[in-house]
């Protein structure tokens, strides 16, 4: 049995429907909706789930990355016998964007563990979807700064690679598209899907991060501001993980908007 944490999100539902696909006996945990409720930032709600689990992914939210203790989550795996846990972390880890204390918790569980770092995800597009649906228009900062996104689906067969099998317990992968793409690339690609053009707009910074401070905590838009408008050169670059894990080249921002168009439209 194997449980997935964040199971209704943009990575987690591949990430079932993948483990599912391969025969696994899934349990699908979020603290809403459908799956099994369970809440990271009270650790105890897992123990209700874990029994005979063989391995868990672990998904952080926004507001958990911000404040939450990942140390009483790993106590509860521990207790439970869990011996395998797969963490979706941030490439912002590698480039000191974020702190690594829930990455700490994790390898020094004494538990075999995985560490995902992906980058700029190809999701976020998401946020200009109804924009785009209604005004055939989309805003974001910093026009011309490109960044290597990742398709989510990307990061589910990774993830599902590392929770079923042992050879890569102890390893840090850092998870990235194929090519680097701006926002403006990003609005141009998504008119060639839908075949009408988006018209963009570029906003400030302050303009960014008073419409992201709405749904996110004050540290975690301010790092990925950071990101977006200065990244380093390691942000900005390819990186071989997803190739190496499997066996492919990642998919292209271009694939994830044609498997998306509908929310476009």
């Amino acid at each position: 049995m194997i449980v997935i944490t964040g199971a209704t999100g943009n990575v987690g539902r591949p990430l079932v429907q993948s483990l599912i696909a391969a025969g696994e006996d899934v349990v699908p945990v979020s603290r809403h909706g459908e799956a099994h409720q369970a809440d990271l930032t009270k650790p105890a709600t897992l123990k209700p789930i874990l029994d005979g689990a063989k391995a868990v992914f672990l998904l952080t939210s926004a507001d958990f990355l911000a404040g939450g203790n990942l140390e009483g989550v790993v106590d509860v795996l521990r207790a439970a016998g869990v011996p395998r846990v797969v963490l979706l972390s941030s490439q912002g880890v590698t480039t000191n964007r974020h702190p690594s204390v829930h990455e700490d918790a994790v390898t020094g569980s004494g538990l075999e563990w995985t560490i995902l770092r992906p980058g700029n995800f190809a999701s976020n597009a998401f946020q200009w979807a109804e924009s785009i649906r209604t005004q055939r228009a989309m805003a974001a900062p910093f026009a011309d700064v490109a960044l290597p996104a990742v398709d989510p689906a990307d990061i589910a067969e990774v993830a599902a690679v590392a929770l079923r099998d042992p050879g890569h317990a102890g390893a840090v992968y850092t998870l990235t598209g194929p090519a680097a793409i701006s926002p403006r690339q990003q609005a141009g690609v998504i008119g060639t899907a839908i075949g009408e053009p988006v018209q963009f707009t570029e906003l400030s910074r302050d303009q960014a991060r008073t419409g992201m401070l709405t749904f996110m905590p004050e540290p975690v838009v301010d790092a990925t501001l950071d990101v977006l408008g200065a990244p380093t050169a390691a942000e900005q670059a390819v990186s071989p993980d997803v190739e190496k894990v499997l066996g492919r080249k990642p998919r292209t921002f271009a694939n994830w908007v044609t498997r998306n168009a509908t929310a476009f439209r």
